[in-house]
């Protein structure tokens, strides 16, 4: 929209409100989405017995409701905690149906689009945009991630080397941060991605935190020396580029990535069921229109096929692949499509132990861990078990906070304690590789 009018007496009087309607349409701002999550309801509920698993499949299909958690209807089964998100215009059917049928629910977010806008409360006052002052502690759009990475990449060159490894399926450049020392030419390495699913913004906010973290401690911490001397990181803050952006333009909870299917009007993958690991099997959708959709083949979508790529040529030396997503507090190992152990279990058992207790130990958040089939749910097509196949020996995947208070509207005053607490895991895990394993 430009904020001109054609003649000078209408312009000076058309400009105010021009401005006006631009700053309601930025990012952060509370008019966001245009009221449409207003009345819109998050409900959790446990089903009993598989004759209450079922009705609830059943009832939501029914009433199109947007699953939180579990991310597959398939995975909801008796004791599974199922939290759904109901638009205000069927929330009242759906209560009518659970008190008819007697299965007892909780309403976590009564007004999802007043929580939205309690939880970025900061946003409407503040600058954004200056990049020596940047803040931590509030959640970015995609453009000023990327400015920010622009710019550590021009101050940090001792440490950071920005470069891209290919583009999304809209055109978006996919960057890399490659953090380190530069010592000898062959370092071992580990990668570390965020947001992979549009809609957990806690995830690029641990990736921005993590390097920040390591820029300021490097000189006085002798660990985080140690390991930025010893170690390469390849961190990419946002994976799921295209879906970041259209979460904060168009709907906060969109998933998936944004690639067109010829056949169907629904768009995108789920980026993290796309991989060419027993694909498209249990726990992941065959229909375009489902958030976990693997796909029409394996690394069909361009994000993916980039890193898959990145990993691939690279897989001598990446001895960690550590994925960041949200929410269940849980960190996970493989395998996610069977529940075999995997052959180095007691090593990667142990490293996960360790980084669960430093988690732990700063505010007593409590982190359950385990191989990711067994402690959440079989799911098949994911990076963390193709990483693994592909000969990376330690791979983790993070369910950052909480467990459903919040879900994935995590506030911004809640990126400091969660991100302070995995950086302390995170650290945990890097020294544990610096070690041989026990």
């Amino acid at each position: 929209m430009r904020c001109l009018g054609k003649r000078r007496g209408r312009t000076a009087a058309f400009l105010p409100l021009c401005w006006l309607f631009l700053k309601i349409l930025q990012p952060g701002h509370s008019h966001l989405y245009h009221n449409r999550y207003a009345g819109d309801k998050v409900i959790r509920l446990i089903p009993k017995t598989e004759e209450e698993a079922y009705a609830l499949k059943k009832i939501s299909q029914q009433f199109k409701v947007d699953l939180w958690q579990p991310s597959s209807i398939s995975h909801v089964s008796e004791g599974t905690v199922t939290d759904v998100h109901i638009p205000q215009n069927g929330s009242r059917a759906l209560l009518a149906f659970l008190r008819e049928a007697n299965i007892q629910y909780k309403i976590l977010i009564e007004d999802l689009q007043k929580a939205l806008e309690r939880g970025s409360s900061l946003q409407t006052q503040r600058s954004r945009r200056s990049l020596p002052g940047y803040n931590y502690e509030v959640y970015h759009s995609l453009e000023e991630i990327q400015n920010w990475m622009h710019h550590l990449n021009k101050t940090h060159s001792g440490l950071i080397h920005m470069f891209s490894i290919g583009r999304s399926y809209e055109g978006r450049t996919l960057f890399i941060l490659k953090l380190g020392r530069r010592s000898r030419p062959y370092k071992r390495a580990v990668w570390i991605d965020c947001g992979i699913h549009a809609r957990e913004w806690i995830g690029p906010a641990f990736c921005q935190w993590f390097v920040k973290e390591a820029l300021l401690t490097y000189r006085s911490d002798p660990a985080m020396r140690k390991i930025l001397n010893h170690l390469y990181f390849y961190i990419m803050p946002v994976f799921n580029v295209d879906g970041y952006h259209f979460s904060w333009t168009n709907d906060r909870f969109w998933r998936k990535t944004r690639s067109r299917n010829s056949r169907f009007r629904c768009r995108g993958v789920d980026a993290n069921r796309n991989w060419k690991v027993k694909w498209c099997d249990e726990g992941a959708s065959v229909h375009p229109c489902d958030d976990t959709y693997c796909g029409p083949f394996p690394e069909s979508e361009p994000e993916v096929k980039a890193v898959a790529n990145f990993l691939r040529k690279h897989r001598k030396h990446i001895r960690a692949y550590l994925s960041f997503h949200a929410y269940a507090q849980m960190l996970l190992y493989p395998y996610s499509y069977k529940y075999a152990p995997i052959p180095n279990f007691s090593c990667v058992e142990s490293a996960a132990y360790k980084a669960v207790n430093a988690l732990q130990s700063v505010y007593g958040v409590r982190y359950r861990y385990g191989p990711a089939s067994r402690t959440l749910y079989v799911s098949s097509g994911s990076s963390m078990d193709w990483a693994y196949k592909n000969g990376i020996p330690y791979a983790f995947a993070f369910e950052l906070r909480d467990t459903g208070h919040f879900g994935f509207l995590l506030p911004e005053m809640l990126i400091k304690p969660t991100c302070t607490e995995t950086m302390l895991a995170v650290k945990n895990i890097t020294m544990h590789l610096l070690k041989k394993c026990p």
